[in-house]
């Protein structure tokens, strides 16, 4: 660790409540035989085989269609699964074939096309992925632009998808439709019903848009759709599943923790973490409250009318399984750890999570017994092993790699799980099994990864405008598990106007001080392998001399851990008999 000043030590301060749950490393692994480093060796495995296969008979569409070894578009024609497995390669350490996708998306991705796409995934897996990518670039050995990482190709390429989404949120609401078209705008006869997620799910890409850029308008814009969800919640603290976004009526009055509303919830933890925003945090610990007295029961989360509190479903969907994942980012372990030993007794009943599991009966639900291979319980038992150690969530990896390769794995990559209980298999692989599964797989089987850092070690950019803190770890994940670096929010000044005023002053300084030089020293890379010798260090200073690292305004959070009383909803009995 290269020694800090006491600037450097005020950004490394807020990083983040992620840290606050690490564990010293020591607790037992090995207690129950498990041998952490052959599944870590099985799931790089599994993450080729999927990834080679789409290279080989998919790209340039956007997913592989694994049973007939070929490909389709499915969320615009991005050549999606590239850019959603882009972060996921330098993770699993292949620097090379992340230079060489990176160049590959620079000349083939093309966002000005008439294709109508959906707002929420456009923005999760594309800009999310961009910028995470942007982000990662000079770890991974790129060669960066003068500026970076206020500016480079991904980040111009992420702002562009962006911009093609603004549109959408022209509404007398400010939340955004669901559907816009990336040449013409939203259609005249566009549905104004979106769901409450995919009003809520932007923050995360938006904040860092602007905080990059300058462009206060996706922050704005973002900030805005989530406080209309607030202030559209029900008396009793509790948001619907569907609203019009031109009337602000609840058109779906179900609420839960699940499909159509989840990563709102998510995103305001996840924003308030990465903006040190007091204000998120607080929404989403009255939404909690609220969660808390009427749709859980033993640890599990219903579905109840969102005025009333009364049940509507008494299902668990494979969606929620994010759920203990975010309760360990605020502190709540002890609960996180009793929801997910209950979600992991669906997983063992079935070797997969089902779309819908009814909690009274005990089993699937009709036509909701699929399993598209998704991550959510894979990133609760990730983040939750980081925050306890606990063996039982290695054991979860192992099973989830026994089960994905037994049931899923084809000639031509691993298929989506139809149905459960016969194991019938349908013909395509989503672009999340490789950004999101298999990645959540691997870092929970490698405890050193450069994502779990704990703040030991760090670059540092030296600027004439001051430090600029960079790969210190803390990286936030977007709700496709898309990692960003939350100090780089603080390389670039957030508001063109203090850009233009810090010019002149630094210009008026110089002018002064013309006999005093300034000695630009930065850290040396730390990326694996092919990093440390880069030869881009004239690069990187250049964009030191023209970039401040701007402080956060906002107060420190630290991480609550706030008991709240539970109580029963008013049909909690729903248990009790066999409705």
């Amino acid at each position: 660790m290269r020694g800090p000043g006491a600037a450097m030590q005020r950004f490394l301060c807020p990083l983040l409540c992620l840290w606050a749950l690490r564990l010293p490393a020591g607790t037992s692994t090995a207690a129950r035989g498990l041998d952490v480093a052959a599944y870590r060796e099985r799931v790089r495995a599994m993450f080729y085989h999927a990834y080679e296969h789409y290279l080989e008979s998919a790209f340039p569409y956007d997913e592989l269609r694994p049973l007939t070894c070929d490909g389709q578009d499915t969320w615009g024609s991005f050549s999606l699964t590239l850019i959603d497995a882009l972060d996921t390669l330098l993770i699993l350490g292949n620097v090379s074939e992340f230079q060489r996708v990176v160049n590959v998306l620079q000349e083939g991705v093309d966002f000005d096309i008439d294709v109508n796409a959906s707002v929420f995934e456009t923005n999760i897996r594309v800009v999310g992925g961009l910028l995470s990518a942007h982000l990662l670039s000079r770890k991974a050995g790129v060669e960066v632009e003068a500026g970076w990482p206020c500016s480079g190709p991904l980040l111009r390429m992420a702002e562009e998808a962006a911009r093609k989404l603004l549109p959408a949120f022209q509404t007398p609401t400010g939340m955004p439709y669901g559907t816009v078209n990336l040449l013409h705008g939203v259609n005249p006869g566009e549905t104004p019903v979106t769901c409450t997620a995919g009003i809520g799910t932007f923050i995360v890409e938006f904040a860092t848009l602007s905080h990059l850029t300058g462009d206060p308008v996706f922050e704005d814009v973002a900030r805005k759709a989530l406080k209309a969800l607030w202030k559209n919640r029900s008396d009793i603290g509790l948001v619907g599943n569907h609203i019009d976004v031109i009337t602000a009526k609840w058109v779906a009055q179900d609420a839960g923790i699940g499909a159509g509303v989840d990563s709102y919830f998510e995103y305001l933890v996840k924003g308030a973490i990465l903006l040190q925003d007091k204000e998120l945090m607080s929404m989403f610990l009255e939404y909690n409250k609220a969660i808390k007295n009427y749709t859980k029961f033993d640890d599990w989360y219903l579905w109840v009318q969102m005025y009333k509190g009364t049940v509507s479903m008494p299902v668990f969907q494979s969606l929620e399984a994010y759920w203990p994942g975010l309760q360990s980012l605020i502190g709540d372990v002890d609960n996180a750890m009793r929801t997910f030993l209950n979600y992991y007794t669906v997983w063992k009943q079935f070797g997969g999570l089902p779309e819908f599991y009814n909690i009274p009966q005990g089993y699937t639900v009709d036509k909701r017994e699929g399993y598209p291979l998704r991550p959510e319980l894979i990133e609760s038992a990730m983040y939750l092993y980081r925050a306890t150690r606990d063996p039982t969530l290695l054991e979860l990896g192992r099973d989830a790699v026994e089960s994905i390769e037994k049931i899923s794995k084809v000639d031509c990559g691993f298929a989506t799980i139809k149905d459960l209980r016969d194991h019938r298999l349908d013909n395509r692989m989503e672009s999340f099994f490789l950004a999101e599964t298999v990645k959540y797989l691997y870092l929970l089987f490698d405890p050193d990864n450069f994502i779990h850092n704990d703040g030991s070690d760090f670059d540092v950019v030296v600027t004439p405008y001051g430090e600029c803190v960079l790969n210190a770890g803390g990286y936030i994940f977007n709700t496709e598990a898309h990692p960003i670096d939350p100090a780089a929010l603080h390389c670039c000044r957030k508001r063109k106007e203090e850009q233009w005023e810090v010019e002149d002053l630094m210009m008026e300084f110089y002018s002064q001080k013309k006999t005093k030089k300034f000695t630009l020293k930065r850290a040396p890379d730390h990326g694996e392998g092919e990093n440390a010798k880069d030869p881009r260090d004239a690069s990187s200073e250049k964009a030191g001399e023209k970039r401040n690292s701007k402080k956060s305004s906002h107060s420190l959070l630290s991480c609550p851990s706030q008991s709240f009383n539970s109580k029963l909803a008013v049909l909690g009995q729903v248990f009790l008999d066999n409705t």
